[in-house]
């Protein structure tokens, strides 16, 4: 029996995301500063021992390892020519793990420059970068799309473009969010309503946040205004917060909260009308674990 396609599976209940792919990574000893991105191609098999341990974590869902693999960021490791080959590793690496019944998303980055005035990139570039790693991504069978840790609204309206171009998998949008007097906005001074103003129009099946500078609590305060702002409208709300905010031990950047204190976070990110829930930076298996089996129940 076929699976449900991902339109389907996600008109059924809360959907399930996995947890940071970098922290698992550094946990198994890769170095700071490698290109995280060419790990699909050189050492997959930790590639898909990540995905597979978040499935057995209870992820409906995992990212690629392709967070920064557009020809942009892959050609400051001397890598651009590579494009079509990391991303489809990446996506058979995550399907893999997925086997018959999980879901791959094929996660797209910023760029990590900006879109003229502010940076050196033009639109037409920037689509064209895009379009090659979705078209990599897609060919190689994802089932649909993250675009996550966005701060500039207008290059990920490209981003969103250039996978329209290619196809029309449901597409997930989620920005990084901190805080801003009694509001949340992102490094680029982009607001919450100001984003789903933008987003709502485009077609895309989910809008919401994932990483950002915030405590616990402003997640929760951050999916409550989310869900008054996209309340009416046919998208769902997404949030990966991070395992709470990092303490600076011996120079390093650690997460210290529980994998129960997280669950209980995403019990309350749930009822304030979040549908679709992971983890971004410094949450690992355990967080996910113990967030799915309080949220299945």
């Amino acid at each position: 029996m076929a699976k449900d396609s991902l339109k389907q599976k996600l008109s059924k209940g809360t959907f399930f995301l996995d947890g940071a792919m970098g922290t698992q990574l550094i946990a198994r000893g890769i170095e700071a500063g490698v290109c995280n991105e060419m790990l699909n191609i050189e050492s997959p098999q930790i590639i898909q021992e990540i995905h597979r341990s978040y499935f057995e974590a209870g992820a409906d869902a995992v990212l690629t390892n392709t967070f920064g693999g557009n020809a942009i960021s892959l050609a400051r490791h001397g890598l651009a020519d590579k494009i079509e080959q990391i991303n489809t590793a990446a996506a058979e690496n995550a399907k893999q793990a997925a086997g018959e019944d999980k879901y791959v998303l094929g996660d797209i980055g910023p760029s990590g420059d900006f879109l003229k005035p502010l940076g050196s990139l033009e639109p037409d570039a920037l689509k064209s970068a895009y379009a090659k790693q979705a078209k990599a991504l897609y060919e190689a069978g994802v089932d649909g799309f993250a675009i996550e840790t966005f701060m500039a609204i207008d290059e990920a309206k490209v981003v969103v473009e250039a996978i329209k171009s290619v196809c029309s998998l449901p597409i997930f949008v989620s920005f990084a969010y901190d805080p801003a007097e009694k509001d949340f906005k992102t490094m680029m001074g982009a607001s919450v309503r100001a984003v789903t103003a933008e987003f709502s129009t485009l077609g895309v099946k989910a809008i919401g946040f994932n990483c950002g500078t915030l405590q616990m609590a402003q997640y929760l305060q951050l999916t409550q205004q989310l869900a008054r702002v996209l309340a009416g409208k046919d998208i769902l709300l997404l949030a990966e917060p991070n395992a709470g905010q990092p303490e600076l031990v011996d120079g390093q950047a650690v997460y210290k909260l529980s994998d129960a204190d997280f669950a209980d976070w995403a019990v309350k990110i749930r009822k304030a009308g979040a549908n679709i829930i992971g983890g971004c930076c410094g949450t690992r298996p355990e967080h996910i674990k113990a967030m799915t089996e309080k949220l299945k129940v």
